[in-house]
């Protein structure tokens, strides 16, 4: 309260600025609550009161041994996620949503059940039921979310459960069940638009009716003597076998962005949403600071080549690069890329004030982020992209002025105190290290584009030999120590560099001039060129050598 106070009379004053920068600072509780081992145990309890809930409702038989075997089943799982999943096993949103999902497919599947075994409707009967349960819902959602091997994992575990649930039916519903999971992985690999969810749910539905037919779940059906089929239920059990995959696919479609939003997980679908470059802040630095937007361009054009050549996202490294820069928005005359030729503003400032400037273009572009509430990936990545590196140049501009300052000292007899000292760490950003391999992706091909631009006549050796430099200094430099790139992706990453940019830095032969004589001028002797324009209109545009 009394600093609020204090900063309110500085503001008055004119001693203290009026503008207060947002940060991007962690939820202390949130993260103490996501890695806390309680609220896993919370959860798996809940899950298995659920799966109790479930199997004790109803007519079922046995309904207490299902529910050991379910509790075998369910031991089984956390094994499984905690030896071949353990960053998501770590994290209790990641648990709560693998298991959630689950459970909300294990329910509907149970809902299908209750209102085959009521009567209610007419065609829906408790054979039928295998046809309808959702079988996809929860290796899609995951598979989309997490990753395929999340959707595998879910479609294994989900068969085993709905088998308990089911109680009557044995290997056929277990087969039908698995099977329909690992379609939908297969078909959602590489989900970047909504309409491939739609092709899957076709997939699913297709694999459920084949099985159908192969199981007897559609039917009785007697090839021999086609009159005595019962066509009409034959559609009825068909149009539900392909209308379950569709159905499923549509709402998960749906409901993916209310999942997303919560757990903080960004889908393909929703990276390429987030590409629009009509964005506001893209817009400005089209106006503003049009350096600063092409650079932004070819470093997305980079890192999503070196993304994809190591198995990274592509689709996010785009996005994040578009905005990594955003903070030059604020003083862009003070950046290269946006500079006047005929006036250095840094030439008028000290080093230190001058660095200042620089490291506070990744603040500001926290700020703007959040201002214009951006993905949490981004302002990431707009924290990250430097790391704690140092602005070389100013720094070794500061320790000339330093010597200089020592040389005249000397002559001027003035104290060794009295010059002023030069420290490196407030040439250095604020870091945090890149913390991902998008974001170390992001972070060299910031540098190397920037650095790409210096080189005079570049060919391929002086490409390589710049990037292989520039790697190696930031391996150097420790930049690289908090993410999980390894020394083969680091290669891989560096050719696909060289190649991107000898494709953009290639040079052109050198065009000859237009002849400006009249076409009246030609040699008579010479015969005549009847493809030649004696006119050129006065519309037409000017001639490109492109």
């Amino acid at each position: 309260m009394f600093e609020f106070l204090k900063r309110n009379q500085l503001i008055k004053r004119g001693l203290a600025s009026g503008k207060t920068r947002r940060r991007h600072l962690p939820n202390e509780m949130a993260q103490q609550l996501e890695y806390a081992k309680y609220v896993k145990v919370l959860i798996f309890a809940a899950f298995v009161a659920g799966l109790a809930a479930l199997i004790f409702s109803g007519d079922q038989p046995e309904p207490t041994k299902n529910f050991v075997v379910a509790l075998l089943f369910f031991g089984a799982a956390v094994i499984q996620l905690w030896i071949n999943q353990p960053r998501t096993f770590v994290r209790s949103s990641r648990v709560l949503l693998v298991f959630g999902v689950i459970f909300v497919q294990l329910a509907a599947t149970k809902a299908v059940l209750a209102v085959a075994a009521s009567g209610t409707i007419a065609f829906l009967t408790p054979t039928s039921a295998a046809v309808v349960a959702p079988y996809a819902f929860a290796p899609l959602v995951l598979s989309v979310l997490l990753g395929r091997n999340h959707g595998l994992y879910a479609a294994i575990f989900i068969g085993l459960w709905t088998r308990l649930l089911f109680g009557d039916f044995d290997g056929p519903l277990l087969a039908m069940a698995v099977i329909s999971g690992f379609v939908a992985v297969y078909l959602t690999l590489q989900v970047r638009k909504r309409s491939r969810l739609i092709r899957a749910g076709f997939g699913v539905g297709l694999t459920v009716w084949v099985l159908s037919l192969a199981f007897g779940l559609i039917g009785p059906i007697d090839l021999f003597t086609p009159g005595d089929n019962d066509w009409r239920l034959l559609a009825v059990q068909s149009a539900l076998a392909f209308g379950n995959g569709i159905l499923t696919a549509t709402i998960v479609g749906g409901i993916l962005p209310m999942i997303e939003h919560p757990f903080r997980i960004t889908t393909d679908i929703s990276w390429l949403e987030l590409s629009d470059l009509n964005h506001p802040l893209l817009r400005r630095m089209t106006i503003e600071a049009p350096g600063t937007y092409h650079h932004s361009l070819v470093v997305a054009n980079l890192a999503e080549a070196a993304a994809e050549s190591i198995g990274a996202n592509g689709t996010l490294c785009r996005v994040c690069a578009y905005f990594h820069d955003v903070g030059k928005l604020v003083k862009p005359d003070y950046f290269t890329e946006n500079m006047n030729y005929e006036r250095n503003p840094h030439d008028d400032l000290a080093p230190s004030m001058s660095a200042l400037i620089i490291l506070a273009h990744v603040k500001e572009g926290v700020d703007l982020a959040l201002k214009h509430d951006l993905n949490r990936r981004i302002i990431d990545i707009i924290q990250e992209h430097h790391g704690t590196s140092l602005v070389y140049y100013f720094y070794k501009r500061a320790l000339q002025q330093q010597e200089d300052a020592r040389a005249g000292g000397k002559i001027m007899n003035m104290r060794e105190e009295d010059v002023p000292e030069v420290k490196e760490e407030s040439f250095r950003y604020a870091g945090p290290k890149p913390q991902t391999k998008e974001s170390a992706i992001i972070s060299l091909a910031d540098m190397v584009e920037s650095a790409s631009r210096s080189l005079e006549k570049p060919t391929p050796q002086k490409i390589e030999q710049l990037v292989t430099d520039l790697i190696a200094q930031r391996v150097a430099d420790k930049q690289l120590d908090e993410c999980d790139l390894t020394l083969a992706e680091l290669n891989t990453i560096a050719e696909r560099f060289r190649f991107t940019l000898m494709t953009m830095l290639h040079t052109r032969i050198a065009y000859p001039k237009h002849d400006t004589k009249t076409v009246g001028t030609r040699d008579p002797s010479m015969r005549p060129d009847v493809m030649a324009v004696t006119r050129k209109p006065e519309t037409a545009p000017p001639v490109s050598a492109a």
